[in-house]
């Protein structure tokens, strides 16, 4: 499954971003090791204006989706793909052909690209608050871009989804209920939070909840 396939499972704009505030403030629950970075974050202070998604598997591959007044952009990397411009020293041909000029600083962005200026990617798409639809650049011979696994659970919306993953995970039974308060991005109690995790407390994540943007009442 390419970049053409996971735009068009993608929900709305809102909807991308609510699940993945909720996957960022799981992984903020279910990490307790401070010598490893989460999973999935969410930075609701990206800019003066825009938040960002990230995913980072520890590997060298992930994702960032920077939402604006404009819209949504969107980079993944698989390091393993033979688009990645690890193996060819450069951007795969057509990835990022048509981006808004709306969403040139955030393909731009340096946190995203290689000592070389090169964008760290292997999946680009984008959608602008007036599209009907998410889109990406003309490319060709793209089955092994990652997209299918880099976006898959922002792709699924389903809290059952994200169980099945942190599960194998974090290698631990968790509570599907306890999961599907956070996707509903209902305030954290601490009765949520020891259901997902006995040794994390509420006051521990105040910093990483403010960070999330996640609604604290």
């Amino acid at each position: 499954m390419s970049v053409f396939e996971v735009i068009r499972r993608l929900p709305e704009i809102g909807a991308v971003r609510r699940v993945s505030r909720a996957l960022a403030v799981l992984d903020l629950v279910l990490n307790d090791d401070q010598d490893i970075l989460n999973f999935y974050s969410f930075d609701a202070r990206w800019s003066p204006t825009e938040e960002a998604a990230l995913m980072r598997d520890g590997s060298g591959n992930g994702y960032s989706i920077v939402f604006s007044p404009d819209g949504a952009f969107a980079y993944g990397f698989d390091h393993e793909s033979p688009m990645s411009p690890w193996t060819t020293g450069k951007l795969w041909p057509g990835l990022l052909d048509g981006v808004p000029e709306v969403f040139h600083s955030a393909r731009d962005d340096k946190a995203f690209a290689e000592p070389n200026g090169v964008p760290q990617a292997t999946v680009c798409f984008w959608r602008a608050t007036e599209d009907s639809a998410w889109r990406c650049g003309p490319v060709h011979d793209v089955d092994a871009d990652g997209a299918d696994w880099l976006f898959d659970l922002v792709a699924d919306g389903r809290p059952e989804a994200y169980l099945t993953f942190a599960e194998d995970y974090y290698e631990r039974a968790l509570d599907l209920d306890a999961v599907r308060h956070v996707y509903a991005l209902m305030p954290l109690t601490e009765y949520v939070v020891t259901s997902l995790n006995p040794e994390r407390r509420l006051i521990d994540l105040k910093e990483g909840i403010a960070e999330a943007g996640y609604p604290r009442s």
